[in-house]
């Protein structure tokens, strides 16, 4: 069964949400929204701190329903409910992607796109005959807002280049230039993060810089998994820039569309199953979600990192 809603009507008003989990309850275990991740969480210990670890919106920024940041009433709402929550991670979590790799990286992928990568995985093992260990791939989720990336070596998450760090989004910009930020200073807010879209305007350009920065993220990604697989592309916008992106990935890999829209949710759900100890409890082990540590901000290095006061 599956039933979607509006991220920024649930913002307003997270109630239907929780009214339709309770009423196919009781659950053994629910993975919450965890936006940019917490290392398995229960719902009895997150606070006001995980929660701005989830959100990362700067104390000295206005409240709003401005992108992430509606996610904290959803959470609060779930937690309210009673359910069984866990808070999954984010790529930059995971003892799978090498240090170095994370070195002042935040976003390598945000907690819905590790539950995409868990679908990929076992779609791919499902379809090829493998086990999730001989599983290979660079996933592409071409969202409605964020492009993000993700490589994916021996059924495990090796390197990512998330929304806020990757190419350009339909509704985001992606990566800022260094000099922008530098030269926008205090301008900078969470919604410069969800603006400059390729689509905003309805430019022809659009939809071909949302294609070639997609292509460049997958080539990019080969450095990590030089041999994978296939080339998965999910999300909203996946049906349309497939044929494009075959055409452009051809030589690296077969590419093919996973689940559309509906990846992050499906595969929250083959998590959640897993955690609980269901029968992609293999699953879980291969990605080595149970060792995930730490929080999105540890591996900043650059001077002023140590001055990031969450709200």
């Amino acid at each position: 069964m599956e039933e979607s809603f509006d991220t920024a009507a649930l913002g307003a008003d997270p109630a239907p949400l929780v009214e339709t989990l309770l009423a196919y309850g009781p659950f053994d275990l629910v993975l919450g929204p965890a936006g940019y991740g917490l290392p398995l969480v229960p719902a009895e210990d997150v606070g006001e701190a995980e929660l701005a670890l989830m959100a990362l919106k700067r104390a000295d920024e206005p409240g709003g329903r401005v992108g992430i940041a509606g996610m904290r009433s959803i959470v609060r709402a779930l937690l309210a409910a009673g359910l069984p929550l866990v808070f999954a991670p984010g790529a930059v979590h995971l003892a799978t992607v090498p240090a170095h790799r994370k070195w002042n990286r935040i976003d390598l992928g945000t907690a819905d796109k590790v539950a995409s990568v868990a679908f990929g995985i076992a779609d791919q093992a499902e379809r090829l005959g493998l086990r999730y260990e001989q599983t290979s791939f660079v996933l592409l989720e071409l969202g409605g807002a964020f492009t993000a990336a993700l490589a994916v070596d021996g059924g495990q998450i090796v390197d990512g280049l998330g929304g806020s760090s990757g190419p350009i989004g339909a509704r985001a910009c992606g990566a800022l230039d260094a000099e922008a930020a530098y030269l926008m200073g205090a301008a900078i807010s969470k919604q410069t993060v969800f603006s400059g879209g390729a689509l905003e305007r309805d430019e022809p350009e659009g939809w071909r810089a949302l294609e070639e920065g997609a292509a460049k993220a997958a080539l990019a990604l080969t450095v990590s998994v030089p041999a994978p697989r296939e080339i998965l592309v999910a999300g909203r916008l996946a049906d349309r820039l497939l044929g494009p992106l075959a055409e452009r990935l051809a030589g690296v890999a077969p590419v093919r569309a996973v689940a559309g829209g509906r990846s992050a949710a499906r595969g929250a759900a083959l998590l959640a199953d897993g955690l609980a100890g269901g029968r992609h409890a293999p699953l879980v082990e291969c990605m080595r979600l149970r060792d995930a540590t730490g929080t999105a901000l540890d591996h900043l290095r650059m001077h002023g990192a140590d001055g990031i006061r969450l709200g």
